[in-house]
């Protein structure tokens, strides 16, 4: 039996990530077990989950993944390189993964695995460090110092997909990336009606008309859980903002380069958290790092928290095949895995998610009351506690 990874958000698990699971099992064997490494409350381009992480996890088991691990959150909340790299050591730790699935617009891994051997080179380092010089922005003088006639940097899957093979060169891994051409458009306000982008139904939320977009089981799981958006709790992020001291906003995680003072000036001045971005952001940053500068802030992440190594895998959800994986993994794997609702062995790293996920939930829809102390107890305790 094959075992596939997949690093992920599922925000929503929808028609196009089904797609990778059936494209993936044709051609690995139908019996190929999957794990997927899934961002939790947060996710990479600065934002909450629209749905909390035991939800989603549940939900891509029963649309056919088999076990569902925790992305750490300070890899959830770094650069692209960050993100992939936390992924693919959490996989990676396993002792049991032989492949590495993604989307790419390209379809093509050996590609992909090239254009990372060549951005490596000291001379990729030099020619990128002159286009800066020369007031290229980062996405444009890294593609012209790698020499991209293809194209594959112009394109946020490929450039996703690299990373990844990237973390598998660093990390000397034997997992063997699988890129699944993914045609169609990532930012698409429009749903596809075979492959749907995630951002086309975060749009459709609250307002409905989303479930035709992901398989029935699916919405089964998706649809009577709470939403969660950064503007059901506005208050409580800009509070969080105008209390932070200088000597916080220093420290805080995507603030270098004087970046900080600006957010700092803006927590005085902005009354909605869009303001707070718009006085914020700049040509010289996207703003995709300006909101993880914001959620950084506002959930007390500093830059050395960033670059804390994963301390354990913390499993979301699993099947009976997933469970057997688990057993495995207790012989093969090279860091310890943990029950939702347990005390993992770095305590100091607990504290960190157990304050993420009780402001999280400040972030729910407000006809919910906000819970607290949900990563303290298990995903069953934690809907007893929401009816």
């Amino acid at each position: 039996m094959a075992v596939a990874g997949i690093i992920c958000e599922y925000d929503p698990f929808h028609l196009g990530h089904l797609r990778q699971l059936d494209l993936l099992r044709a051609k690995l064997g139908p019996d190929t077990a999957v794990v997927a490494a899934m961002s939790g409350h947060f996710v990479q381009r600065g934002m909450p989950a629209a749905w909390d992480k035991f939800v989603r996890a549940e939900a891509a088991v029963a649309a056919g993944v088999d076990l569902v691990l925790e992305l750490p959150l300070t890899g959830v909340l770094s650069s692209a390189e960050g993100f992939a790299r936390a992924g693919v050591r959490l996989l990676d730790s396993l002792g049991l993964v032989d492949v590495l699935c993604f989307g790419a617009e390209c379809g093509d891994a050996g590609a992909l695995m090239d254009l990372a051997g060549r951005m490596e080179t000291g001379a990729f380092r030099a020619a990128l460090r002159q286009a800066l010089d020369r007031g290229l922005s980062y996405a444009a003088a890294r593609q012209q110092a790698a020499e991209d006639a293809a194209g594959l940097l112009s394109r946020p899957n490929n450039i996703l997909g690299l990373e990844y093979c990237r973390a598998l060169r660093a990390l000397g891994s034997a997992m063997t990336p699988l890129a699944v051409a993914r045609e169609s458009d990532y930012h698409a306000l429009a749903p596809d009606p075979a492959q749907p982008s995630a951002t086309s139904l975060r749009a459709m939320l609250p307002g409905g008309g989303w479930q035709p977009y992901v398989p029935p089981a699916v919405a089964r799981v998706l649809s009577p859980a709470p939403l969660y958006d950064l503007s059901y709790g506005e208050r409580a992020v800009l509070a969080r903002l105008r209390g932070m001291s200088v000597a916080q906003w220093q420290r805080c995680a995507h603030g270098s380069e004087g970046l900080w003072s600006k957010a700092w000036r803006a927590s005085g001045q902005a009354a909605t958290v869009a303001e707070w971005i718009g006085l914020v952001k700049s040509k010289r940053y996207p703003q995709t790092r300006i909101q993880r500068l914001l959620l950084c802030a506002y959930l007390g992440i500093t830059q050395a928290d960033l670059t804390r190594p994963v301390p354990y895998g913390r499993i979301l959800a699993c099947n009976d095949r997933g469970r057997r994986l688990l057993r495995q993994a207790k012989q093969t794997g090279s860091l310890p895995l943990v029950n939702a609702g347990a005390v993992p062995p770095d305590r100091d790293y607990f504290q960190l998610e157990c304050r993420a996920a009780d402001l999280f939930a400040l972030l729910v829809e407000p006809n919910r009351l906000p819970c607290c102390g949900s990563e303290r107890i298990t995903p069953d305790q934690l809907k007893k506690k929401k009816k």
